[in-house]
């Protein structure tokens, strides 16, 4: 079963190529790729690896961690699972609208906080 690793603190030069080279010697590497900005296009300092099999992926997080890449000490860990996002962007359905509330508060208008009711009503 494949495994992805989540390579951290890297060179903003770091190459795929040089990540497949550094993770190769301890498995087969199945796929690398530089994580960019989707804006600039420029590399965010992290890639994921992922590895042909678990043996593969424990041999390089053991030897690579904590080591010397592109002139930085790297981090290899197993990638966690992407959380879920909402939405973003555009269209995100919670915008404008009624926002709840309760309204002017008890008829002074402004900021009333009781609801309607006053510190008078019994």
């Amino acid at each position: 079963m494949q495994k992805k690793l989540y390579v951290g603190n890297l060179a903003y030069s770091t190459t795929e190529a040089e990540l497949e080279d550094a993770f190769r010697s301890h498995g087969e590497v199945t796929s690398v790729k530089v994580v960019t900005d989707r804006d600039t296009g420029r590399p965010r300092g992290f890639a994921f690896v992922e590895m042909a099999d678990e043996a593969g992926a424990a041999a390089a997080i053991n030897a690579l961690n904590e080591t010397s890449l592109g002139g930085r000490t790297i981090q290899v860990s197993e990638a966690r699972p992407q959380k879920e996002r909402g939405g973003g962007g555009f269209n995100r359905g919670d915008r404008g609208g009624d926002r709840g509330g309760r309204g002017g508060g008890g008829g002074f208008g402004g900021r009333g906080g009781g609801g309607g009711r006053s510190r008078y009503d019994d």
